[in-house]
C-alpha cells in the first residue's frame, strides 16, 4: 500500500481571511499534484509573534468551514493546525489539529499536549494544554495506512510518539510553527529524524516559514533518511510513502517489540 502525502510549507499572519484563502489554494494545488493526504502547519488559521485570543478560529467559523469544504471539493484527507476558543469563559484557547476526510466531515481532533514555554515564549499565557494519554491520540486510517498526528513542541517528547505507534501509526505527521533562533533548525532536523528512527515510521513535518519561524518542512523515512526538504518560502513536498518499507524495517529492526517500558501519563 502506498500513500501519497503532500506536506505544505506556508506562512500565516493575523488576517484570518488571507490565511484561509492561502490554505485553500495550497490544498487545491496539492490535490492537483496527486496527494491523498494533505498536511498544513500549526497555526495555519492565524499566527503572531505573541499569541492572543484574537487569533482563535471558532469551530463553526469560516476557517473550519473552508477546510471542510476544500477537503470535500478535492476528495482528500486533510490535517491542519489552528487555534480555537477553549470551553468556558476567560479568553482561553487551545492549539488544535483538525482532521477532515474526503467527504468534508471532521474525522478527529488533537489538542496540543505540550505547550511551548521556552526561549522566552509562553504559549500557556493564552493556551490550555490538551489532556495527556492514549485516549487523546489521533490516529487515522488513510487509504489503508495508519497516520498519527502530533504538533510542534511534541517533537521534544518521544513518549507522545510512542502513544501513536502503540495505536498503530505507521506514518507520523507533525504540524509546526517552529520558532527560529540559533541552532533551532539543526535541532528540528535531529528531532524529526530521531522520532522516525526510534519508531520505525515515516515522519512528515509541515512547518511554517517567515519571520520568527524556521520552516524546513521535510519528510523522512523509517530509517531517518530525508526524502524531501523545503528551503525558504512557500512549498509543497509531494512524497509517496510505502507501507511495505515500514513493515520491512520493523521486521529487521524490531525495536518496538523489544521495549521494556510503557508510557504512563503524568498530570
Amino acid at each position: 500500500m502506498t500513500l501519497t502525502v503532500a506536506v505544505v510549507q506556508l506562512t500565516a499572519g493575523q488576517d484570518g481571511e488571507t490565511n484561509t484563502r492561502a490554505a485553500v489554494e495550497h490544498v487545491r494545488g496539492a490535490a492537483r499534484a496527486g496527494a491523498q493526504l494533505v498536511v498544513l502547519p500549526e497555526y495555519s488559521g492565524g499566527w503572531a509573534p505573541r499569541l492572543s485570543a484574537d487569533l482563535a478560529q471558532p469551530a463553526d467559523g469560516p476557517f473550519h468551514r473552508a477546510m471542510s469544504a476544500v477537503a470535500a471539493e478535492c476528495a482528500v484527507d486533510l490535517v491542519v493546525g489552528s487555534m480555537e476558543p477553549a470551553d468556558g469563559a476567560g479568553g482561553r484557547c487551545v492549539n488544535v489539529a483538525l482532521a477532515f476526510g474526503p467527504d468534508g466531515r471532521q474525522r478527529g481532533r488533537y489538542e496540543k499536549v505540550h505547550l511551548f514555554d521556552a526561549f522566552g515564549v509562553r504559549e500557556s499565557d493564552v493556551l490550555d494544554a490538551g489532556a495527556p494519554g492514549a485516549h487523546q491520540a489521533l490516529v487515522l486510517d488513510v487509504a489503508g495506512v495508519r497516520v498519527g498526528v502530533a504538533t510542534c513542541y511534541d517533537l521534544r517528547f518521544p513518549e507522545s510518539f510512542r502513544v501513536l505507534v502503540d495505536a498503530g501509526a505507521q506514518v507520523l505527521v507533525v504540524m509546526a510553527a517552529w520558532a527560529d533562533g540559533p541552532g533551532k533548525a539543526d535541532q528540528l532536523e535531529v528531532l524529526v529524524r530521531a522520532r522516525a528512527i526510534e519508531n520505525t515510521a515515516y515522519l512528515a513535518l509541515a512547518s511554517q516559514h517567515g519571520s520568527g519561524r524556521t520552516g524546513r518542512s521535510q519528510v523522512v523515512d523509517p530509517l531517518g533518511r530525508q526524502l524531501a526538504v523545503a528551503q525558504e518560502g512557500d512549498a509543497v513536498l509531494l512524497v509517496d510513502l510505502d507501507e511495505e518499507l515500514v513493515a520491512d524495517v520493523r521486521g529487521k529492526i524490531p525495536s518496538l517489540e523489544h521495549r521494556r517500558y510503557t508510557v504512563v501519563p503524568r498530570d
